[in-house]
């Protein structure tokens, strides 16, 4: 796996505004939001995409989607709503090589995306 730059904020080697972090994932407001509130949600432990996460265990899955709840929750996103956002290959729009759950909040969302 290439190094990318989440690898390095992980690290403390690039600045990132934390919003959240514990042992197992890292919450951070992203550099160009998409919405009044955009944090990207990653795992400490790196996997590239959706489909190799998906071959770790169940319990592991399910805590990382728990967390990704759990901070939006803390972003006083659960009255008025949010949306979370997985992004698969380059026709999925993913730009960085390593699987991140972005919270967007704080607008009413459209549909359909993209």
């Amino acid at each position: 796996m290439s190094e990318t730059i989440f690898d390095k904020i992980i690290r403390q080697q690039l600045p990132a505004e934390i919003v959240y972090e514990d042992e197992a994932v890292l919450a951070f407001r992203d550099i160009s939001p998409q919405a009044p509130i955009h944090v990207l949600v990653i795992p400490r432990q790196k996997v590239e995409h959706l489909e190799a996460f998906a071959k770790e265990d169940a319990a592991t899955v399910g805590r990382f989607f728990q967390k990704v709840a759990a901070i939006a929750q803390k972003l006083g996103l659960s009255t008025t709503g949010y949306r979370v956002v997985l992004n698969q290959g380059n026709h999925g729009g993913q730009t960085v090589a390593y699987l991140h759950a972005h919270i967007l909040g704080g607008r009413e969302m459209q549909w359909p995306p993209g």
